[in-house]
């Protein structure tokens, strides 16, 4: 009776490759070594592929020798390989297309994150990819991932990632559960921001209260409002404010001139080069834009409320972390989900054969995998 995970095997791989393991089993095995490389920079994150490939070669009781050249977490160049897998051609011939699966994405990844965490060293960030992901496979690749490239920018003096959104993938994280107080659908059914923030505070008194304050298009008023109803929270560090407007507006109360204004009076050197449109966006623009991040600090501080946090969410990459770097805007928390690659293309992993029964053989194009390519 063929197994849970064999029969996924078979239903999932490509059949080129079930046909390649039906041809060797007729004609006869061979001892191979495969090469896995992505075309692009990574970070290394092949734990959970590796994970997999040993719970399959113990299922088929087979011996497989893997030689990892990257750990976990290590920077890898274009072309060069993570590592080198050598075994029965028979038990890895229809594993390739679900290895691939398991080892590019989560690469690329953990890459993004570990650029995200070293361009803001000093916030701290929440992963929430669970929202972006195709199903709960993806989820588990891009919280793990994350948790790489956060613990390689750790290594570099980064705050890095402090949690996540949800229970199932927080163990990466080092923790028990995820992290999160309200979403707008809780401010819709209370009406306004804050009774929303006086429902939580009641149902969860002991919980740190962030409150989101983009919803009636007043993140300043609303934000205010809830730091004067908690005074004794607000002074105690224990709210925070999270700016997630839409790209379809400003923040309450700025417009193209005040939002140059705002960056002009922290951060002048960030708008007097050249900005290409994206660039400019994530500084002055609509949403949640370096100027409305500025612009809430100062509304914070001026009311009396310097210890409230800012929590910021929306879009946050690679490329709004950097610009966000550059206006030094005043950040605590970054939530987000953006580390998700936005190139899948990009993602690809690749697998060569390199050697047959100890005899170095690739195809013509691919002789660079042989540097190190194990023989035997």
């Amino acid at each position: 009776m063929t197994s849970p995970l064999e029969a996924d095997i078979a239903a999932r791989t490509d059949v080129y490759f079930k046909r390649t393991k039906a041809i060797v089993q007729r004609f006869g095995d061979a001892r191979v070594t495969y090469a896995i490389f992505l075309r692009r920079p990574v970070v290394s994150a092949p734990r959970l592929m590796l994970d997999w490939l040993n719970t399959v070669a113990a299922e088929r009781g087979a011996a497989l020798d893997v030689e990892l050249m990257h750990q976990e977490g290590t920077w890898v160049g274009a072309g060069d390989p993570i590592l080198y897998v050598t075994g029965s051609f028979t038990h890895l011939a229809d594993l390739e297309t679900l290895l691939l699966q398991k080892l590019g994405a989560a690469c690329v990844a953990a890459h993004n994150a570990y650029q995200m965490c070293l361009e803001l060293p000093h916030v701290a960030f929440l992963a929430m990819e669970a929202r972006h992901c195709a199903g709960a496979e993806m989820q588990e690749i891009m919280a793990y991932a994350a948790s790489v490239g956060s613990k390689a920018a750790k290594g570099e003096g980064a705050t890095g990632f402090i949690g996540n959104a949800n229970d199932a993938t927080a163990h990466y994280y080092g923790a028990q559960k995820g992290a999160g107080t309200m979403p707008h659908a809780l401010i819709g059914y209370a009406g306004s921001t804050l009774r929303a923030a006086e429902m939580f505070h009641e149902t969860f008194p002991e919980e740190n209260l962030t409150v989101l304050t983009d919803y009636f298009g007043q993140e300043v008023t609303d934000g205010l409002a809830v730091c004067r109803r908690f005074p004794e929270l607000a002074a105690a560090g224990r709210i925070a404010v999270r700016l997630d407007t839409h790209g379809g507006r400003f923040l309450e109360g700025l417009d193209p001139q005040q939002s140059y204004a705002a960056v002009e009076r922290h951060a002048p050197g960030a708008i007097r080069r050249y900005r290409s449109e994206s660039e400019l966006r994530h500084l002055v623009g609509t949403g949640v834009s370096a100027a409305a991040i500025w612009r809430m600090r100062e509304a914070l501080d001026e009311a009396g409320f310097p210890k409230v946090r800012i929590i910021a969410s929306s879009g946050f990459g690679v490329s709004k972390c950097r610009v966000m770097a550059e206006a030094r805007a005043p950040i605590d928390v970054i939530g987000t989900g953006s580390f998700i690659p936005d190139s899948w293309g990009e993602t690809y992993a690749t697998a060569d054969i390199v050697s047959y029964d100890g005899v170095p053989r690739v195809k013509v194009g691919r002789e660079f995998l042989l540097r190190a390519a194990r023989q035997g």
